[in-house]
């Protein structure tokens, strides 16, 4: 099984290793409801994502959108806008 090593944003915070197939399954939904939606919310992009990919995908949505969009995030493919307890992310 194939693995990817995410990165985190935070110099010295590590990422983890997931599921290859996960990985790209759950990029590409955050990439295509940003492109569709535009700027969202944390709470808001994981709803999205939950709902473009069903109950088709097996594991924790939440969990995963919170490791990818870290990862993007640290890759600049993302930008996360912090104020306060919201979280708004947009493409770069």
């Amino acid at each position: 099984m194939e693995r990817v090593t995410t990165l985190h944003p935070q110099p010295g915070k590590l990422g983890t290793s997931i599921d290859a197939a996960r990985y790209h399954t759950v990029r590409s939904a955050i990439h295509q409801v940003l492109e569709e939606q535009g700027d969202l919310s944390f709470t808001e992009l994981t709803e999205e994502v939950a709902a473009l990919l069903g109950s088709s995908f097996d594991g924790s949505i939440p969990w995963y959108v919170t490791t990818v969009k870290l990862d993007l995030e640290a890759r600049r493919e993302i930008i996360c806008y912090r104020g306060g307890k919201r979280q708004i992310i947009s493409q770069a």
